[in-house]
């Protein structure tokens, strides 16, 4: 039996099995050789998800499968792509997610991006983890709680390697922002400030307004039914109504809902929290060993729409206090986690130093408040941090800091090796490929395995779930008024509107 025969036989079984008392009915078996790749979500950042992969000469690409066919002329007509000797008509492609996993066995998909809707991550992921398949999966992961035990519960059955897109994960100034705090170097943290620039698309009212009215007629190339998956049928809607004061200041453009503007709506997106903080959270997520959330509340919320997030809230996350893992015997204290959208910044006032080094509170970032400094990450990804000790007058880089010097490095690293800038003037791109290597090396069975997740990749659900758990926790607070106290251990709320919206709707014929 060849080794492509032999992997489809095994994907049937997989999809025919049980999983009986003893474990998972089909442990993926590590791959040998390039991994045979599929894409779900193949332009826009599903190609900046799917690319680098192939670009590696680890993977090859098997299958391409999106809801718009436009996304597949975009494809063949890149550079990149065409520069690799790849020929979009020798790769099988689908516009149904479904139909794509339905073949995953004949194909021989050993592993699978998902680079989709907030909405259909848990519904593609979840079959193709039951298939044995090794999921990256973009950012927030999944949209809400329900679907974010499943996902946990399904990888961990099924021995499957996931990666979350939070690629900023992979850059040796995160990783190195992440040791420094966990150094203990700052004392006692127990507050912390975290923002973003999001929305840059429609939220609140207006986004109400753009789904009113008489249906569009759907573009001939799109797959409306597949694009809406497990959501509500509902029409769909074309591009902005000329006139419309719709905030939009990157003047993206395309239709209300696809490809870009459905992350501020409650049934395809997280809003910009869900969006954004799972970049901006992660270094003091990872780094102050924060756990489980037991409490949230939405205490500013601007603009609030009836379909759609608000335009801008202000969310207060409490963590209990715990031990530390990382140093055996210390009591870390409860933290109280602030998270600003909407264009806000918290107060210069928290980190004096920071702005002194920098001239002004970043765009987006974090900061974190200890007893003896502060920590402060300047940009999305977390790869570019700056500390000051109690006295000092401005902040400088954890890398050059002299009292960081001498913290130990006990996160390994993953190949990166260039030196991310601040936010502002001459800001440049992140590059993050080691984030992909990382997925595709686990995969193969090769690296370190990291002692935080128990996998060799970084963000592999030992990581994402937790952290995924108190984004969506917060999520939830943003649409219901009130503190909510949160049962981690329960999965469940002290409150029945927010434990209505812990479960998707899942349409039939759509079922996961």
């Amino acid at each position: 039996m060849t080794d492509l025969s032999r992997r489809g036989f095994l994907r049937g079984l997989a999809g025919v099995s049980l999983v009986g008392a003893g474990g998972c009915a089909y442990c993926p078996q590590r791959v040998r050789g390039k991994v045979r790749l599929a894409a779900v979500g193949i332009w826009g950042k599903g190609f900046t998800d799917w690319m680098p992969m192939v670009k590696s000469g680890r993977a090859e690409l098997v299958a391409l499968c999106d809801c718009d066919r436009d996304a597949l002329t975009r494809v063949a007509a890149n550079d990149g792509f065409r520069s690799l000797g790849l020929d979009v008509n020798r790769i099988k492609f689908y516009d149904d997610y479904r139909r794509l996993l339905d073949d995953a066995g004949i194909l021989g998909v050993d592993a699978m991006t998902v680079s989709t809707t907030d909405h259909t991550h848990a519904p593609i992921a979840v079959r193709a983890m039951q298939q044995g398949i090794h999921c990256f999966v973009q950012k927030p992961l999944v949209r809400t709680l329900w679907e974010l035990d499943y996902f946990g519960k399904t990888a961990r059955d099924y021995g499957v390697v996931t990666q979350m897109g939070n690629q900023g994960s992979s850059l040796p100034g995160f990783r190195r922002g992440v040791e420094v705090l966990r150094s203990g170097i700052l004392g006692d943290v127990r507050e912390v400030h975290v923002w973003t620039n999001r929305p840059v698309w429609p939220q609140g009212q207006a986004a109400a307004e753009l789904t009113r009215g008489p249906a569009d007629r759907i573009p001939k190339n799109l797959n409306w039914d597949a694009w809406l998956a497990t959501a509500k049928m509902r029409p769909y809607k074309g591009v902005f109504p000329a006139g419309s004061k719709v905030h939009n200041p990157w003047n993206i453009a395309g239709s209300v809902y696809h490809p870009f503007n459905w992350r501020g709506y409650f049934d395809f997106g997280c809003g910009a929290f869900g969006d954004m903080a799972c970049h901006t959270m992660n270094l003091p997520f990872r780094g102050l060993e924060l756990g489980a959330v037991k409490e949230a509340e939405c205490i500013l919320r601007e603009d609030v729409g009836d379909v759609s997030f608000p335009m801008k809230t202000t969310v207060k996350l409490v963590y209990a206090a715990r031990d530390s893992k990382a140093r055996p015997g210390a009591r870390l204290p409860e933290v109280a986690l602030y998270w600003y959208d909407g264009d806000q910044k918290p107060s210069a006032d928290i980190m004096p130093q920071v702005v002194a080094a920098l001239g002004k509170v970043p765009n987006t970032g974090c900061a974190i408040i200890g007893s003896r400094g502060v920590l402060a990450s300047v940009n999305d990804y977390g790869g570019e941090s700056f500390i000051a000790l109690a006295g000092e007058e401005k902040a400088v880089d954890v890398r050059d800091h002299e009292a960081c010097r001498g913290i130990a490095e006990s996160i390994p690293r993953c190949g990166c090796s260039f030196r991310e800038q601040a936010d502002g003037p001459g800001a440049k791109a992140v590059s993050a490929d080691g984030h992909y290597l990382e997925f595709l090396d686990a995969v193969a069975g090769r690296g370190r395995v990291f002692a935080e997740t128990g996998s060799r990749c970084y963000s592999d659900v030992g990581h994402s779930i937790p952290m995924m758990e108190s984004v969506l926790v917060g999520v939830v607070a943003q649409r219901v008024p009130g503190k909510l106290a949160w049962n981690s251990a329960k999965q469940t709320f002290d409150n029945k509107k927010a434990n209505a919206l812990m479960r998707p709707y899942i349409r039939k014929g759509y079922e996961f």
